[in-house]
């Protein structure tokens, strides 16, 4: 995928970040040692897990989608984000991260600039009328809104909408629809979580 590269630069980023905020880098997993127990299912692999002194601090998902399919890409996404959140805090409920205090939880979604993900999509109403915020909403305003409405609920602790055109692959550009989901306040929230845990233990 065109995003995925990308998404790299950001996890990169990430944990350069949580590593200056005083975190040992090898807390730090990323692609290997990212399996955390599940309540609903044995484990998950996640995209980044910060374990230090055998308490989970922080749990990082990122997701890139690049067309053609935007409707059933978001729909999935859409039910493995919520799935994911719920199955993570019954866990976390039921005792499955022994001896961590409540830890950070994180999303990021990297979606292709492109008419497909800026054109607004109908909506079907055969029984009941939809909520009115998703009336002529594109794939990347009901991103924002799912993102939106997750952090609002406490699901993530933060969440970050970064939309990137196909032909900047090379340049690595990018923006932000959202101010409430940019990454600079994503990185501002786990990185708080970082110094305040690094500063107990010294």
């Amino acid at each position: 995928m065109t995003g995925g590269a990308h998404l790299d630069g950001f996890a990169d980023l990430i944990r350069e970040l949580i590593v200056d905020a005083g975190i040992s880098d090898t807390a730090v997993h990323r692609r290997t040692r990212v399996e955390l127990p599940g309540y609903y299912r044995a484990e998950k692999k996640w995209d980044l897990v910060v374990v230090v002194e055998d308490r989970l601090l922080a749990t990082v998902e990122f997701k890139a989608q690049v067309g053609p399919s935007f409707g059933n890409n978001y729909n999935n996404r859409t039910e493995e984000a919520l799935g994911n959140a719920t199955d993570y805090w019954a866990a976390f409920r039921e005792g499955a991260f022994r001896g961590s205090p409540r830890p950070w939880l994180g999303y990021v979604v990297l979606l292709e600039d492109a008419t497909g993900s800026r054109r607004p999509v109908s909506v079907a109403e055969p029984h009941f009328p939809v909520f009115e915020e998703f009336r002529e909403a594109s794939y990347a305003k009901r991103y924002e809104i799912l993102l939106t409405k997750m952090v609002r609920e406490r699901l993530y602790d933060a969440a970050s909408l970064l939309l990137s055109p196909g032909h900047a692959r090379r340049t690595g550009a990018f923006s932000e629809p959202c101010e409430e989901l940019t990454f600079a306040n994503f990185a501002e929230s786990l990185l708080a979580r970082a110094i305040a845990y690094a500063r107990t233990q010294r």
